[in-house]
């Protein structure tokens, strides 16, 4: 009986109400509490007051930072692109383009065993700092 009185009494529609009205209540002080202060210090920000200032502190967003080093104008950046695509077709002419693996069927075998043995050669060894039984 007691588990229905208190499942009628927390849950009950006028329940969410009690609860609503008693954060407001409890709220309305510090809420209230933010507007109350008011004198010489403002909390407006002095930049709007007073402009930018250089405080020596890094990064100062006021002066605009130097370029590590000049652009490339439209014509040196063609000249380059045209460079590096001579570079590709030379050496697509040698044959540097990718060629599949002439045996596929040992790199399956090597993947599908690799880890396998390496686990066995890991395995097998043992370091005498480590384990004192080790012989």
């Amino acid at each position: 009986m007691t588990i229905d009185v208190g499942g009628t009494y927390f849950l009950g529609a006028g329940s969410i109400c009690r609860i609503a009205a008693a954060a407001a209540v409890l709220c309305a002080p510090l809420l209230a509490g933010g507007c109350a202060s008011t004198g010489a210090n403002s909390s407006a920000p002095t930049a709007l007051a007073e402009g930018p200032k250089d405080t020596g502190s890094y990064p100062n967003l006021n002066i605009r930072p130097q370029v590590a080093a000049k652009q490339l104008s439209k014509e040196e950046t063609a000249a380059k692109l045209g460079e590096l695509k001579a570079d590709e077709q030379a050496q697509l002419a040698k044959g540097g383009g990718a060629k599949p693996a002439a045996n596929t069927a040992a790199l399956n075998t090597l993947a599908r065993t690799h880890g396998d043995d390496t686990l066995k050669q890991i395995e097998g060894k043992c370091d005498p700092a480590l384990d004192p039984n080790c012989n």
